[in-house]
C-alpha cells in the first residue's frame, strides 16, 4: 500500500528573467514503511519536488498541475487541496517531516536545543512542559546523543556537526511523523560521520516504522 503518491507534478518559478520550469510531469509512489531515493544532479528539481510534498515551496512558486495523495490514518487526501495553514496545522511535523542538508542553518543559534525540540510538540500536541521535556530527552537518547540532560540546555554552536544533525533528526521525529524526507542529510558532514547518520536513519526507520524519502546527487 502506498502512503504517498505524486502524479503529474508540474511547477514553475517566477523570476526577474521570467518563468522557470522546475518540474515537469513528476510521478512516483512511496510504499508504506519503505525507502524511496530521488537521485539527480544539482538543480534537477529534487528538493523542489519534496518541498511541494511538505508544503514548503517559496512564494514565487506555482504548482501548475498535479496531485499529491497522502494516505492518513483514516482517509486519503490530496495535499495540494490544502491551504498552507491547513498543511502547517494538520500535516507538517506530525505526518510528514523533513531534514535539510546543513544542520547549522536548520537550527536557531539563539535557542537552546531542548526548546527547539519541544517547540513543535507544543504546536501540534496537547502536552505539558514536563511531558515535552521528558519526550525531548527520550528523543536525544534515541538519536544517539549522550548526556541528554546536558545537551538539552546546550546551544547549537556547542555541538559538533554530527551532533547537530542528530538534533535535527530528533526535532523531525518530535511529533511522530509517518514520512521522513531526508534532503541530502549528510552533505555538510565529514565523511566519517556520514555513514553513522545514514545508519541511524535506517535504524530509526526499522524501529519506528517510518517511510523514508532520500534526496541525493551521489549514487555512491
Amino acid at each position: 500500500m502506498n502512503i504517498l503518491s505524486v502524479q503529474n507534478l508540474d511547477i514553475t518559478f517566477r523570476t526577474n528573467a521570467g518563468k522557470v520550469h522546475a518540474i515537469r510531469g513528476v510521478d512516483f509512489d512511496l510504499p508504506a514503511g519503505k525507502t524511496l531515493a530521488l537521485v539527480g544532479e544539482s538543480g534537477s528539481g529534487k528538493s523542489v519536488t519534496m518541498k511541494a510534498v511538505a508544503g514548503l515551496l517559496d512564494d514565487n512558486a506555482t504548482i501548475n498541475s498535479g496531485k499529491i495523495f497522502y494516505r492518513g490514518d483514516d482517509k486519503v487526501v490530496d495535499l495540494l487541496t490544502l491551504s498552507k495553514r491547513e498543511l502547517r496545522r494538520t500535516i507538517n511535523g506530525q505526518h510528514i517531516a523533513m531534514i535539510f542538508q546543513d544542520p547549522m542553518t536548520s537550527l536557531d543559534p539563539t535557542m537552546q536545543i531542548g526548546a527547539q525540540i519541544t517547540e513543535a510538540m507544543f504546536l501540534h500536541k496537547k502536552i505539558s512542559a514536563s511531558e515535552a521535556k521528558s519526550r525531548a530527552l527520550e528523543l536525544l537518547k534515541l538519536v544517539g546523543i549522550n548526556d541528554a540532560e546536558k545537551r538539552f540546555k546546550n546551544y547549537p554552536h556547542q555541538l559538533s556537526g554530527g551532533q547537530r544533525q542528530r538534533v535535527v533528526i530528533a526535532i523531525a521525529l518530535s511529533c511522530e511523523p509517518r514520512i521522513l524526507i531526508c534532503d541530502e542529510p549528510t552533505t555538510a558532514l565529514d565523511v566519517t560521520i556520514q555513514a553513522r547518520i545514514l545508519d541511524l536513519i535506517q535504524d530509526l526507520q526499522a524501529r519506528l516504522g517510518l517511510s523514508v524519502i532520500f534526496i541525493t546527487h551521489d549514487l555512491g
